[in-house]
């Protein structure tokens, strides 16, 4: 049985043969199609954990959908070569966010969650998400985006930005995330000793 791309295959042989300098782009063709299959089905997996977590009725199963979600954008950060944006991704939000918040579902009174679900806003979501679409996919349409090749920042000019200009701002969110998480345990206790 042939390859169904024989022909490029045979040629492409030919052309390493007859000049060397064609296997740096047989390679370089390679690793382009390599990170597009990698593109495309991290993609396919942000957008099955993002309708999942739409689309389900059960909050722990939205939460698991989401963590997929979240991960799969780590791996696209990864493709684009920042290892830094994929490891804090990982840790912060596929770690303790998704922790805090099944921590905060499991938590709060399960009684309430039937009233919840239901709601009968749901088309005007749908027109919101569809315009936000529309508005989206003319900007980067209109706008192309330069070809500057992959390049990643230097860590040490990260970390100087992380613990002089942005220090404060992240212990700002530090401690939101802190109260938030004192007062989902305040609630439910106080939810306890009523029942």
């Amino acid at each position: 049985m042939e390859p169904p791309f024989w022909w490029l295959i045979i040629w492409l042989a030919q052309a390493a043969r007859a000049r060397p300098d064609y296997i740096g782009l047989v390679a370089r063709a390679g690793a382009v199609a390599v990170s597009w299959f990698l593109f495309i089905l991290l993609a396919a997996l942000t957008l099955g954990g993002a309708l999942g977590v739409v689309v389900t009725r059960n909050v722990v199963h939205a939460a698991l959908a989401l963590l997929v979600s979240l991960l799969a954008v780590a791996g696209v950060y990864l493709i684009l070569f920042a290892e830094f944006l994929a490891l804090v991704q990982v840790l912060i939000y596929g770690g303790a966010i998704i922790i805090v918040l099944l921590f905060a579902i499991m938590l709060t009174r399960s009684a309430e969650y039937p009233r919840i679900t239901d709601n009968r806003q749901w088309p005007l979501a749908v027109v919101a998400a569809l315009g936000l679409l529309a508005v989206l996919s003319a900007a980067f349409l209109t706008n192309p985006l330069p070809d500057d090749g992959p390049h990643s920042p230097a860590f040490t000019d990260l970390a100087t930005y992380l613990f002089t200009r942005w220090a404060i701002p992240f212990e700002i969110a530090s401690l939101v995330l802190l109260v938030a998480l004192i007062g989902a345990i305040v609630i439910a206790r106080s939810g306890a000793d009523e029942v």
